[in-house]
């Protein structure tokens, strides 16, 4: 029986991987460290280790029909997003939706696009209720 790893939520390294990975569709290893490379240095093996857990804990798949072999996501990145805000909604702001954003659009200035965007869903809120 495989072992799998307890936290099925992705670290900050992990995350990196994922969005080379979200970027690009599907990727072998040394496409992947080719990449975070360019990035910051880094190691061939940390990237394969890092691949390899998170295979373990179901964040990634792969094709073992290929050499070499591919990894996809094996989720959308937008799950995975709401996953990671849902957990921090939680743990941190009390599940105060409002809180998280308050903070969240007091950090940075939002470009005019998001304003929109953000004051588009406001408005789609009020009307529900």
């Amino acid at each position: 029986m495989k072992k799998t790893r307890k936290s099925k939520k992705p670290t900050d390294a992990e995350l990196k991987i994922l969005e080379v990975i979200w970027e690009r569709g599907s990727a072998t290893v040394r496409e992947v460290f080719q990449v975070l490379n360019e990035r910051r240095k880094t190691g061939y093996t940390t990237v394969l280790k890092l691949m390899q857990i998170m295979l373990e804990k179901g964040i990634l798949k792969r094709d073992e029909s290929v050499r070499p072999q591919v990894y996809r996501a094996a989720h959308p990145r937008r799950q995975t997003q709401k996953a990671l805000v849902r957990d921090l909604l939680n743990s941190t702001f009390g599940g105060s939706a409002g809180s998280l954003a308050l903070q969240a659009l007091s950090m940075e200035r939002s470009s005019p696009e998001e304003l929109k965007e953000i004051r588009a869903l406001l408005d789609r809120l009020e009307e529900e209720e």
